[in-house]
């Protein structure tokens, strides 16, 4: 059972980085063809959605992220909190590796992009916009090539990520950020602090699950905060023990319930909503200025010199330990994998050189995020080929 189980995970996630990939495909050649006007004036358009008192109004680009991503960072939320308690992150020194791992990959790419700032005069200004690692494409890329790898590799990658994206969200705030209405936030925080100990007394029923987690959200919303921290949060609450009535966990329920929504709606909609970069009226000098050095080198290869240099040392110095069954060369592939940074980056780049979406700073930003993405993962994909080549997929219980 436990074998079928993994097996059916495992054939979701693959047919979902193929979903994420074709969306991603599509939404580049709509936005360099004759229907880039109507694709980006739909992405610019506004949505109200009303329930009583309570309206919110905002563009289908950011009912995308904000709204359905939330749907991702919980089921992500959900997989770490099964992995701390009962999986390959309960020992803490294979936790700490990941987390001192993302540390690396934030410290990495920004010396790498400072460094070339003074070498060949990229702007100072946008040293924050490498930081990030783009959790869902990294997974997606994963999915492709780690059928032959060890599961940790994956726990590793999910880790690292969400401590990444978490570490570029506070970034966010301390430079870039008004500040945030705290009124809404500490209610949110109540609420799941409330929910937290009342799901580890009495069962909760599903639709009350639903309803907390949606008040969460609007509150979160409300606050200017990112939905994709409190859905990590919310995702804490929920229970791991199994019910005495019938056995079952609502962890493990709830990760089993959404993760096919997540795999064929949320990350293939994301991926067509966020992929869609013009090309129109680029020139080779632009293609090739400071910026776009810089970032995309700032990518590629601090990521994987501060990602798999946090992760050796950490194991070197005893504080952290290598991913179960995994071999460094494997590590090194998520390193570079990690360098994939497109969602996260163009939001940086968006706040460090405001101004129209077509300024030559925001092309130049576009053209360097997706360089270094795409070399990051084109290097991942043939070191983790290489890696797992010849190797049994490992077959442990999923929740």
């Amino acid at each position: 059972m436990a074998r079928k189980l993994t097996l059916d995970f495992l054939k979701t996630e693959a047919a979902s980085g193929a979903a994420l990939a074709l969306a991603a495909i599509a939404a580049l050649i709509v936005a360099n063809s004759p229907w880039s006007a109507d694709y980006f004036g739909w992405l610019k358009s506004y949505h109200i959605v009303q329930i009583g008192p309570i309206r919110l109004e905002e563009t289908i680009s950011n009912w995308i992220k904000e709204g359905l991503m939330a749907v991702f960072f919980l089921v992500v939320g959900l997989e770490i909190k099964y992995e701390i308690v009962r999986g390959e992150l309960s020992d803490p020194r294979k936790l700490a590796t990941p987390v001192l791992a993302a540390l690396g990959g934030m410290a990495g790419p920004a010396a790498v992009y400072l460094l070339l700032s003074g070498v060949i005069g990229a702007p100072h200004e946008g040293w924050p916009i490498p930081l990030a690692t783009d959790i869902a494409f990294a997974l997606a890329i994963f999915g492709f090539v780690g059928r032959g790898l060890p599961s940790s590799l994956r726990v590793f990658l999910l880790t690292l990520a969400i401590v990444d994206d978490l570490g570029a969200i506070a970034l966010i705030a301390i430079l870039f950020s008004e500040g945030a209405n705290w009124t809404p936030l500490l209610w949110a925080l109540g609420l799941l602090a409330v929910g937290g100990v009342v799901a580890h007394r009495i069962r909760i029923p599903t639709p009350f699950w639903v309803l907390g987690f949606a008040a969460v959200w609007h509150l979160t919303v409300q606050s200017g905060l990112s939905t994709s921290l409190t859905a990590v949060a919310f995702a804490m609450i929920v229970p791991i023990k199994p019910r005495v009535e019938d056995g079952q966990s609502p962890l493990k329920e709830a990760i089993h319930d959404l993760h096919p929504w997540n795999a064929f709606l949320v990350l293939p909609l994301f991926a067509f909503a966020k992929a869609g970069v013009s090309f129109a009226g680029l020139s080779l000098e632009q293609a090739f200025a400071p910026l776009v050095i810089a970032i995309a080198l700032g990518l590629f290869f601090g990521k994987q010199i501060g990602v798999f240099g946090a992760a050796w040392i950490a194991s070197a110095l005893k504080i952290g330990a290598r991913p179960t069954d995994a071999s460094w060369l494997q590590v090194y592939g998520v390193s570079l994998l990690c360098g994939v940074g497109f969602t996260m980056s163009l939001f940086i780049g968006v706040l460090a050189f405001p101004g129209a979406v077509d300024s030559p700073e925001q092309v130049e930003v576009k053209l360097g995020v997706i360089g270094g993405s795409i070399l990051s993962a084109l290097a991942a994909a043939a070191v983790l080929g290489l890696a797992g080549r010849g190797r049994r997929p490992d077959v442990v219980e999923r929740p």
